[in-house]
This record gives structure tokens, sequence and C-alpha cells, in this order.
């Protein structure tokens, strides 16, 4: 079954451009040109994975990334015309899987939205595999599940502060690099900024550790990276 992919952009030649190059690669491909038509069809067609435009009419797109993060984990990648890092730094804090700024070449984009959708896929494929469980102090994380306790708890991470998550405790006390967490939580070679690591492991901490400025599981090793601690 082909992979339903929500393409959320103002610019209407934009928007029918990226449909034409998506649905060649094989992926159904619905268009929103405003925020409040983006959040609506995101909720009745329940896509697999959202390009969605910062600038756009009704409401922009830090709104409805904002809106759909109650209820949904769907891979978002936010689109931007602008330069400026504040725009990317908060669509990651706000939960944005990734985003991408325009102008981009269609193979740098398809490269971004399989990376994206195959974690997805990798759900889907676990969730049938045994059950595995990691515990550290109050900690349990529920590998099929996609799920983290604190004590009784349910955290709700999003799917990148997930894989982030799982990746580092799966392998606990071994230190990564921000380029090595990249390659291998993010799934391809990464066109941005490696800041994008530190943003996610600083919203990370803000839900998992009982002090984010002294934490106890997810610990930086000064000018080489991060680590677990199992």
């Amino acid at each position: 079954m082909s992979k339903k992919i929500l393409v959320v952009d103002d610019e209407k030649p934009i928007a029918d451009i990226l449909k034409f190059n998506l649905e060649k690669e094989n992926y159904e491909v619905e268009l929103a040109h405003d925020g409040g038509e983006a959040v609506e069809k995101v909720y009745s067609w329940d896509p697999d994975l959202i390009l969605l435009d910062i600038m756009l009419p009704v409401k922009d797109g830090f709104q409805v990334l904002k809106e759909i993060r109650q209820e949904k984990n769907t891979p978002v990648i936010m689109l931007t015309a602008k330069e400026e890092e504040v725009d990317k730094i908060l669509g990651l804090e706000m939960g944005a899987d990734d985003y991408i700024t325009k102008p981009f070449s269609i193979r740098e984009l398809s490269a971004r939205v399989k990376a994206n959708i195959r974690r997805g896929e990798m759900i889907n494929q676990e969730s049938n595999e045994p059950k595995n469980i990691i515990r550290s102090e109050n900690i349990v994380i529920d590998l099929n599940k996609y799920e983290v306790k604190k004590g009784e708890k349910i955290i709700e991470l999003t799917l990148r502060e997930f894989e982030l998550l799982k990746f580092m405790a799966t392998k606990p006390e071994q230190v990564f690099s921000r380029e090595k967490l990249l390659q291998e939580v993010w799934g391809y070679e990464y066109y941005g900024d490696i800041r994008t690591v530190d943003v996610t492991i600083r919203r990370l901490r803000e839900k998992v550790e009982d002090d984010s400025s002294s934490p106890r599981y997810v610990i930086t090793k000064r000018g080489v990276g991060y680590y677990f601690r199992g």
C-alpha cells in the first residue's frame, strides 16, 4: 500500500510540483493550502508523513504543529523559506522531526521523506517482535510499544525523541558524537546543522529527567557527544 503524504503549502505552484514528484515515487499525496485545512486533513486522512510550510494563512505552521502534536506523532518535515535559525530550532523544539529550507532539490527532499517514513515502518515491523524492556532506576522504556514511563506516568515523546532515547539506551555508556547520532537516528547523511541533536537532547531531558540541568540518564561527554547512563 502506498504511503500517504500531506503537503501543506499556500504557494500552489510549489505544492503542485511537490505532489507531482512525490507521486512519481508512488506516494499518495494530498494538498492543503492553509493551516486550518491542514489540521482537518491530518485528522480525516491520517497521513504517514506531513510536509509543513511555516508561512501559512489562517494558522501558521507552528500552530498547526502544536495542534497535531497534542494527539499524533506523525513525522513532520518543516518547510521554510527563511534562513533564520530561530525558525528551524523552534520547529524542532515544538516536535518537528526535520526541516528543509527553500529552495531545495527534489533529490534532497526525497531522501528526507524516505528516511522519516522508514522510521514509521520500523514501528510496525517491531510491533510483532518479543517484548523488549529497558529499565534504568524509575525509567522504563518499552521498545515495542514505543512507550516510556517514569514511575507510573507515561511520558509523551515525539517519534524522533523516542528514537534518540532508544538508540542510546540500547547501547548504555557508549558515547556518540552528534554526527553519529544524526546518521543513525535521523537515518541519512544529514544536510543540516548538528545543533538539531542538541535541541532534541534538550527536549528529551526536559521530559525524562528530574532536573534537566543535572541529568541522570542522558549525559553529555564534553567535547565528544552524548550517552545514556544505564
